[in-house]
């Protein structure tokens, strides 16, 4: 298990803010399965659903600007994991962009790849992998969404979400997979220690210049669909 406990460049887990949090929320000091809960719990919902500059930012990054997406998220939720002495290692995908329409709109949906980069973080616990994806979407999103969406009865697909069960998604970590975008997986890329490894062999494909336009104007349309759904 030493690897999946390993620090790395991204799981930058002896950064003084991350060992600060640490501390203050006392996670080494309570049992396991207490630990992985509150951690997990911490990562969905107190680190708000939203989109970072890129996929390849370390974990102190992603706590210090307060939001993140599936891999951003997932690489904070590994540091502090590892940090915390729970093993653990990431899963890479595609997903179809259609899952993000309403999150991306107008001009950034029409040039966004069909192909987005996904991955979900893998936990050992108990002597078994638990798949946890469903601390992508803070709660808050998640309901507001529910509410705008009230009528809908099954299965849905958009802002962010891609599941069988809308109104009752399984989001909540009790021994359990966890999901909340796996119905729209295309392409499975396997298992690997750290992102930094997954990064170095998959990544988004994008161009230079599309690349630019989501840094510094695509995903800040984006955070401010994500905010208007959350704050309605």
């Amino acid at each position: 298990m030493d690897k999946y406990l390993k620090e790395t460049k991204m799981l930058n887990y002896s950064n003084e803010n991350i060992q600060q949090l640490i501390r203050e929320r006392r996670w080494k000091n309570i049992n396991e399965f207490e630990r992985l809960k509150s951690i997990y719990d911490f990562v969905r919902d107190e680190i708000l659903f939203g989109y970072n500059i890129d996929d390849n930012v370390p974990a102190s990054k992603v706590l210090a600007d307060g939001y993140g997406q599936c891999n951003t998220k997932g690489t904070l939720f590994m540091a502090i994991l590892r940090a915390c002495n729970i093993p653990c290692r990431v899963h890479g995908f595609t997903i179809d962009k259609k899952l993000q329409k309403g999150a991306m709109t107008g001009v950034v949906y029409k040039n966004a790849p069909q192909n987005v980069f996904h991955s979900w973080v893998e936990v050992y616990f108990e002597d078994r992998w638990y798949e946890l994806e469903a601390f992508i979407l803070d709660k808050k999103y998640l309901q507001k969404l529910q509410e705008k969406n009230s009528d809908c009865k099954g299965a849905f697909c958009g802002y962010g979400v891609a599941v069988k069960d809308f109104k009752n998604p399984i989001i909540d970590f009790d021994r359990n997979n966890t999901y909340i975008q796996s119905e729209g997986i295309n392409q499975d890329f396997g298992v690997y220690d750290s992102p930094d490894d997954l990064l170095k062999v998959h990544h988004q494909e994008m161009s230079a210049i599309k690349a630019f336009l989501y840094k510094h104007f695509g995903r800040h349309l984006m955070n401010r669909n994500v905010k208007k759904i959350r704050n309605c």
